[in-house]
């Protein structure tokens, strides 16, 4: 089965709407998941020297430092290498011991930038080759294939010995560019803006700058990307920031040369949204090479619109996880390693919480899916959102509240109420033809009713928050979120609301009893409201 295959059959079958009627049978995912308009893979030119191997770094010294030559022999510090996991779980064993995997050789000349590769020896079917700079003394786990590449001296600030304690390190750097043919200043070719002075003065220089967003209906003015991850590196040499709310970074590390940029969309909040497949948790967007001082870039709804989706994505989340502590008690958070998946052909959402466990047993779900639960040990999202005629902040924004509203759900209520209420969503598609809800009469419609009625009320709570007016999502329904928009009118606000949401409330006359039972002084209200809707 073709990776194509898979993604449509994943996401008609898990991606049956929280927020609108599915996918279209006509109107699949682009190829592999990816928006239609995303620059593509990077194109690799010729294998260039690294400046930061052994041999490259003593040869600069030799030349620097004629009289050490022979008398300081610089070390291995790193080892720059390649492993090839078998696996999701390989994978996620490589990140867990803190190894930064990129899908590309770092000592290859970038053609043309994109946002991922695939090494054409590679069947497109398993995950390609993953680069990495580990400590010269890192123990490799066993199981996982990995090649040494390069063994490299790469300097750390402090980590001098005395015999080489007056040493220019900056030089050094520069010196090995030098004598291996690589330029350490070329001119840059990102869209995006350097925040240093061009020129050679700014050879050098640690890396600090400004994302921003424009959203058109909050005036354009920009705002901060927020807690999103900016990446860069000269050959083997790393590092990387989080944004902060403003969306201003600051590395640590100074670079000796331009160093090619990226945004990793591992949020700081824990999160991930990813675009295609499973190698890459976190997607990646390259912003080609910019100045060693820093990397400005503007992010405009006419720019790239596929990084547009998921800088508003990752605002959405950042902006939720901060939502979610501003009262007491706290509305608990999503999981920290949620993950979110963006496709194009889906005009819907669904928090399926798949990595979190739910619906991996394939017995509870066999007999509705069929051949398509063997997907849920290659596919593992906790959401999914779909961007098809979603084009402005605003909607993008709304509908990524939604899902993680109902992820924050699923850590109130708990794994066994999440499978029922999957189980109805994935039933209710299946049976009925594209659409999710049922219409409030089948067996165990209670989970979806209490799970859409949270959902959709805190979608429309905070869509005001940001853009002010009565906007009121998903009031057409049969299962009615203004009986939470109508209490919170009368006091009984979002985290009050929340702690009642537990495992045991599985439709609305539980709920209604729930309610009563924390807060008797807002019985009136409470009638009233369920009254009203009934």
């Amino acid at each position: 089965m073709s990776k194509r295959t898979i993604q449509f059959l994943l996401t008609a079958a898990l991606a049956a709407s929280c927020v609108g009627t599915g996918l279209s049978p006509d109107d699949g995912p682009a190829a592999n998941g990816r928006l239609s308009d995303e620059p593509g893979m990077i194109v690799l030119g010729d294998r260039l020297e690294d400046p930061y191997t052994v041999e490259n770094m003593n040869k600069a010294l030799a030349a620097l430092y004629p009289t050490k030559a022979g008398r300081v022999v610089l070390p291995a510090t790193h080892l720059y290498v390649r492993f090839l996991p078998a696996d999701e779980r390989q994978y996620a064993e490589l990140e867990a011991l803190g190894v930064h995997l990129v899908d590309h050789p770092v000592d290859y000349e970038i053609v043309r930038e994109g946002d991922w590769y695939h090494d054409p020896e590679i069947d497109p079917e398993r995950i390609t080759w993953q680069y990495a700079v580990v400590d010269a003394d890192f123990d490799f786990p066993a199981g996982i294939r990995y090649e040494l590449i390069d063994k490299c001296h790469i300097p750390v600030p402090g980590a001098s010995t005395k015999a080489d304690g007056d040493i220019d390190w900056e030089a050094l750097e520069r010196e090995a560019y030098r004598l291996t043919g690589n330029d350490p200043s070329p001119a840059s070719t990102g869209s995006a803006t350097g925040s240093g002075t061009k020129g050679e003065e700014s050879a050098s220089g640690t890396p600090t700058g400004r994302i921003t967003i424009v959203d058109p209906a909050l005036g354009g003015q920009p705002e901060g990307v927020r807690g999103v991850r900016v990446a860069c590196n000269s050959f083997v040499k790393f590092a990387h920031a989080y944004t902060d709310v403003n969306g201003y970074y600051k590395m640590e590390t100074i670079f000796a040369s331009q160093p090619r940029y990226r945004l990793v969309f591992k949020n700081a909040s824990g999160f991930a949204i990813g675009f295609n497949l499973i190698l890459s948790p976190a997607s990646n967007a390259g912003l080609g090479k910019g100045e060693a001082t820093g990397m400005d870039l503007e992010v405009t709804p006419d720019a790239d619109r596929r990084l547009y989706a998921r800088c508003v994505v990752n605002n959405a989340g950042y902006d939720y996880w901060k939502a979610c502590e501003m009262g007491t008690p706290a509305i608990k958070t999503p999981p920290s390693n949620l993950r979110v998946w963006l496709f194009q052909g889906l005009d819907s959402g669904c928090a399926v919480m798949m990595q979190q466990g739910v619906l991996v047993d394939r017995s509870k779900i066999g007999e509705w899916l069929g051949e398509f639960s063997v997907l849920l040990k290659v596919f593992l999202p906790d959401v999914t959102l779909g961007l098809k005629g979603k084009d402005s902040y605003a909607d993008i924004y709304s509908q990524a509240v939604h899902e993680f509203a109902h992820a924050s759900h699923f850590m109130q209520a708990g794994r066994d109420f999440w499978e029922s209420y999957a189980r109805f969503i994935l039933k209710s598609f299946v049976s009925s033809g594209f659409v999710a809800y049922g219409v409030g009469t089948e067996e165990d419609h209670g989970y979806c009713e209490v799970g859409e009625m949270w959902a959709y009320y805190r979608q429309s709570v905070l869509y005001r928050e940001r853009y002010g007016g009565e906007a009121a999502f998903g009031v057409s329904y049969w299962f009615h979120p203004q009986i939470f928009l109508q209490l919170e009118d009368r006091g009984l606000n979002a985290w009050k609301i929340f702690q009642v949401l537990s495992s045991d409330v599985t439709d609305r006359s539980v709920l209604q009893k729930k309610l009563i039972s924390f807060y008797p002084e807002q019985k009136g209200a409470i009638n009233q409201a369920f009254m009203r809707y009934n």
